[in-house]
């Protein structure tokens, strides 16, 4: 193992499948990155969710299809009470009522396990360096779900793009963190400033914007080329 990559700034993952031969087919790809750390396994919703709270892991690796509560369920459970951890789904499943409850939901990556690992890894790679990485399937219906908010809107957000004029300079900064899914804790912590602090520019932000959500953010981001997804 490479002993440049210190222990402290190795990547802590959890892993959640119920098939034991793709938990150990992650494990030993991972071996050869050191960057990342197993630190340890769960083979349904509920372990998941108690090992996530437990092991408090810097990466989730979620299968969807699992025992008890799945991987859906799961996901929303362990976001409502950890801002922090960073969502990887690992899944065969991908379909618009897979996708869009997650993407919603803020998982941070969405990989398809048709899909060679090195995918997997690229994921992870992308996910531990503050980016994002979902499936090229995955990405066209994400996609198609920011187009459909802009018919849904219809004219009106041609105007609105341009408001994006009046914010602020700070305002400015903290916009595309809103956009790309992050948590009010988790941009205050990045840039250095308070939950409340952050709380009232995003008011601000969908005030002059005159937009009611975050995907409404997420689309004039997107339009803007301010984040990828």
């Amino acid at each position: 193992m490479d002993q440049s990559v210190s222990r402290q700034k190795r990547k802590r993952i959890l892993i959640a499948d119920d098939h034991n031969v793709v938990v150990e087919g992650i494990k030993s790809v991972l071996e050869d990155h050191p960057e990342f750390e197993v630190a340890g396994t769960a083979a349904d919703g509920r372990e998941t969710i108690e090992m996530v709270n437990s092991l408090k892991p810097d990466i989730l690796i979620l299968d969807l299809s699992m025992p008890d509560i799945d991987g859906v369920k799961a996901a929303r459970q362990i976001r409502e009470k950890n801002d922090k951890i960073a969502i990887l789904v690992f899944t065969m499943h991908a379909k618009e009522e897979y996708v869009l409850p997650l993407y919603r939901t803020g998982i941070s990556g969405y990989v398809l396990k048709d899909r060679p690992m090195a995918s997997l890894v690229r994921a992870l790679q992308s996910i531990a360096a503050g980016g994002t990485y979902y499936s090229e399937e995955v990405n066209n219906i994400i996609h198609g779900y920011v187009q459909n908010l802009e018919l849904e809107k219809g004219g009106k957000r041609a105007d609105t793009k341009d408001d994006i004029e009046k914010l602020s300079l700070r305002e400015k900064e903290v916009f595309p963190f809103l956009a790309d899914g992050k948590t009010i804790k988790e941009i205050a912590k990045t840039l250095g400033i308070s939950s409340k602090t952050v709380e009232s520019h995003k008011y601000n932000i969908m005030e002059k914007l005159d937009v009611h959500s975050i995907a409404e953010l997420t689309k004039i981001a997107v339009k803007k080329k301010l984040i990828e997804i």
